[in-house]
């Protein structure tokens, strides 16, 4: 009986290394220190870019449940759904049983992150900021999912598309460009968000990049005052797009109006730290420099 005990309880520490093997000790894009006890496996996005990434390296089948506005790709849809960015229901999270969630800094709330850990559910924050984040975004869910292969090529292909983008338009000159977030209120970028990268990758330079926040509210008055080249509205689905033409028509005497450059951008593109956003890159690149794009890229 000893004897069987002991092979028993040896049998039981054998079984044990696995499990203790396989924990992971990870560091998020905040710099939180997280230790998960296995690879996940079930996974609760809260963050619509986290969602197409995840799709876009073939991760999806880790996907327990995404929010109602993880709305891309299509296929997205048809996961069970958590409520909304702001106020997820909980007592849905709990019932899908994720090993992780993950929440971004910039558009859930703190409350969020707090009650979710209450639960014991471990919580990975990202918070992208520059196009060089949202590459090591991808790379490190890559890793998280024992995806680092797709991440890596798609990080190569999205780079290589970046930088053939700000070679094309080096040698042009730089238009000074409004772009509008939001129309009412104006929203605008401002320091250190994406979107003014973005412009100044394609080639511009934003006439609110000074605005001291990333994405400011901005008065009319400012934004006309600043008489930029270049005005590009983005749109968000909401069918408002014409009216809020026709406001920014009626300034007939800014340079942007004069020379029609009065233009619509896809919001979903340039908002959401994704793979899409080199999407983004290219359009806004293209609206802003046709010239450039007038012959095809020379082939390395």
């Amino acid at each position: 009986m000893i004897r069987s005990r002991r092979i028993l309880a040896g049998l039981g520490a054998t079984l044990l290394l696995p499990s203790l093997a396989a924990a992971l000790s990870l560091t998020d894009q905040t710099g939180r220190r997280l230790t998960l006890a296995a690879p996940p496996h079930r996974i609760v996005s809260l963050v619509p870019s986290v969602t197409e990434v995840l799709f876009a390296i073939g991760a999806q089948d880790l996907l327990a449940g995404v929010t109602d506005f993880c709305d891309y790709p299509p296929a997205a849809r048809g996961k069970p759904s958590v409520g909304g960015m702001v106020a997820p229901s909980l007592e849905t999270i709990v019932t899908l049983k994720p090993d992780l969630v993950v929440a971004t800094t910039s558009g859930n709330r703190e409350e969020t992150f707090v009650q979710i850990e209450r639960l014991k559910i471990p919580i990975y924050l990202v918070n992208p900021e520059r196009a060089a984040d949202v590459l090591d975004l991808i790379s490190r869910l890559g890793a998280l999912t024992d995806h680092d292969g797709a991440a890596a090529r798609l990080v190569a292909s999205l780079d290589r598309r970046i930088k053939a983008v700000a070679a094309r338009v080096a040698p042009l000159p730089r238009p000074r460009v409004l772009y509008v977030l939001w129309p009412d209120p104006l929203i605008v970028p401002g320091r250190g968000s994406l979107v003014s990268e973005l412009l100044r990758l394609a080639g511009a330079d934003s006439v609110t990049a000074d605005a001291p926040d990333a994405y400011p509210r901005y008065s009319l008055e400012a934004a006309v005052a600043r008489a930029p080249d270049v005005i590009i509205l983005a749109s968000h689905g909401s069918g408002q797009g014409l009216m809020v033409r026709e406001k920014w028509e009626q300034f007939s005497r800014l340079p942007a109006v004069k020379a029609g450059r009065l233009y619509t951008a896809d919001g979903n593109l340039l908002h959401r730290y994704g793979p899409r956003m080199v999407d983004g890159l290219e359009r806004l690149a293209r609206l802003i420099h046709p010239e450039a794009f007038k012959t095809p890229a020379a082939q390395p």
